[in-house]
Parts: structure tokens; sequence; C-alpha cells
């Protein structure tokens, strides 16, 4: 698994509709595998746009730095 393949943000859509975010920490052991801390935001969005947006105005997120869940 190469380093790109964890994306610190998760945007994940509910049941209902509604967007979730989840930052995501990723480290590596001294063999090279990720050990992934994931901790999912309190708020709910709207539009996955909206957690984007939120993402990257309170965490620094760039383009590319987003997965779908």
């Amino acid at each position: 698994m190469s380093r790109d393949d964890i994306k610190p943000f998760l945007i994940s859509k509910s049941e209902d509709g509604s967007f979730r975010l989840t930052i995501r920490d990723t480290h590596y052991n001294s063999l090279g595998y990720p050990i992934v801390k994931s901790s999912l935001h309190e708020e709910i969005f709207a539009t996955a746009a909206l957690a984007k947006a939120y993402a990257r105005d309170n965490f620094g997120a760039k383009a590319g730095e987003y997965a779908k869940g």
C-alpha cells in the first residue's frame, strides 16, 4: 500500500441523505504499515460540498485529500 492511498478526510453519506466528515491521521510503523487514527466530526452537513468547505476552512484540506465513503 502506498502512502497516498489513505486520504486524510473521509466524507460519507448517511441513510437520511446528510453527510459526515471523518478526519484521519496516518502514521507508519517501522515496517511501513499505516496506522490510522480516525475521528468522526460532530457536525452534520447537508451536502458534500459543505463538508469539504468546512474541512478546507478549519483543517487546511486541499483538493485531492478527500475520500468518499
